[in-house]
């Protein structure tokens, strides 16, 4: 069974969600982790990873308490998640190797690793193809693997708003909270 990390931003969650108000932010925020924790549950043991400073070095710390065995690291913004999205990744894997989800900006959303040590914190613009690259230079297998529930992570109203209909449960009921309290 993999160990499924999940990096949260709670200090100043989804900043760019605007114009919804900071208590709206950290709801959003706290739904699509509750989403992507439900689909991580049916898969392997999670770990919440409560970040305040760089996901990388977040991510990195808690893959410490973890010996060995097959990693998956799902960002918490990833609210159309389910469990068949993680194990289409986990299947993605190599053997020894990296899978990973590349988001639309070339920012890296999820990952699967064959063993803990092929973490380094490289998050950030460009992160997939850095990923990639270390994998090369530690001459493992890496793949990108095309699973649009977790390409599509959320950082804006509108993406929110262009997910619906695919959105997990939490968040699916938050937006609807959202959407009447912007209509009154």
């Amino acid at each position: 069974m993999p160990t499924v990390v999940v990096p949260f931003r709670d200090e100043n969650a989804k900043r760019r969600l605007e114009p919804v108000s900071e208590e709206a932010r950290q709801t959003v925020a706290q739904a699509m982790l509750e989403d992507v924790l439900e689909a991580a549950h049916a898969v392997g043991r999670e770990v919440v990873v409560a970040r305040e400073g760089p996901q990388g070095e977040a991510v990195e710390a808690a893959l410490r308490g973890v010996d060995r065995g097959s990693v998956l690291v799902v960002n918490a913004d990833l609210p159309c998640a389910r469990p068949r999205d993680l194990l289409t990744l986990l299947g993605a894997l190599p053997e020894g190797g990296l899978a990973l989800v590349e988001a639309e900006d070339g920012t890296t959303n999820a990952l699967a690793l064959a063993a803990p040590h092929l973490f380094a914190p490289l998050y950030g613009p460009g992160s997939a193809d850095r990923f990639v690259a270390r994998a090369e230079r530690l001459g493992v297998p890496a793949v990108t693997a095309n699973i649009p529930n977790l390409a599509d992570d959320v950082d804006t109203l509108a993406d929110l708003e262009r997910l619906d209909g695919r959105l997990g449960p939490h968040t699916s009921a938050v937006l609807e909270e959202l959407r009447a309290g912007l209509t009154r």
